[in-house]
């Protein structure tokens, strides 16, 4: 019974995702314009002996910022069930709470692996050359990632009962949790205070392990901020811990 409601959850959000074509149109435009012309303008007021190109180093970057409004905007469908009655019908169902999670973020999961593999196939025009089993790797890791981040949407939609409400929220968490990710400069050289603010962003750890998978001999400000194993650790326990809380939201809301 707890497979069949996950299951289905995943396959009713995969179904929407592929029928509408201008969403994935949408996520794939704003990852480009940022990379090959933000990126482009930015690299030219970075010094050239970092050792990384400026457009190779914020590349892991741009794939956390798919991920993220991929995976956040996935929890709206959230919104939606609420406002057309298909949440109710849910929370009825002879099923745990943390099932109707997981299969939330799963779809949410799914649909930003998606997106953020598409723009990884972009890695032979920024100049890389990625083996394989890097390929691989960085895969999961956005996997992990975009459940990790899915979680954390549910929780934050399971507050809000209204569309507008929650689209206001997003835009003062989004944006923050990007800019403070590491994903357009290094932590390490941000202010203090803003390292102690970047260090509780789950976004962090997800771009800071992808940079040890794609250029893993990078070194000095352009390399990784956190060790690959405090990276992992830290993206398992937070989404433990949002999935957790997110199935106590949906007890509270019975």
């Amino acid at each position: 019974m707890e497979f069949n409601a996950i299951y289905v959850i995943v396959a009713r959000e995969f179904k929407k995702f592929v029928r509408e074509k201008s969403r994935l149109f949408s996520a794939i435009a704003r990852p480009l314009l940022w990379l090959f012309i933000v990126g482009a303008g930015i690299s030219r007021l970075v010094p050239r002996d970092t050792g990384v190109p400026y457009t190779q180093f914020i590349f892991p970057g741009i794939i956390g910022m798919t991920i993220l409004f991929s995976s956040i905007f996935s929890s709206i469908s959230i919104i939606w069930d609420k406002e057309f009655g298909f949440m109710k019908e849910i929370l009825v169902a002879p099923v745990s709470r943390l099932s109707i999670v997981i299969g939330k973020a799963l779809s949410g999961t799914i649909v930003s692996t998606i997106q953020a593999a598409i723009i990884l196939a972009l890695f032979p025009f920024l100049g890389f050359k990625l083996s394989m089993l890097q390929i691989i790797e960085v895969i999961f890791i956005c996997a992990s990632l975009s459940f990790c981040i899915s979680a954390f949407g549910i929780v934050i939609a399971t507050f809000y009962d209204s569309y507008e409400s929650f689209s206001v929220i997003m835009n003062f968490i989004i944006m923050p949790m990007f800019f403070l990710s590491g994903a357009m400069y290094p932590v390490k050289l941000l202010p203090a205070i803003l390292q102690l603010v970047a260090k509780l962003n789950p976004l962090t750890y997800g771009i800071d392990v992808m940079k040890h998978a794609i250029f893993p001999e990078a070194i000095g400000h352009m390399g990784p901020d956190f060790s690959v194993l405090t990276s992992v650790a830290v993206i398992l326990l937070s989404s433990i811990i949002f999935v957790f809380i997110a199935g106590k939201a949906f007890e509270r809301k019975e």
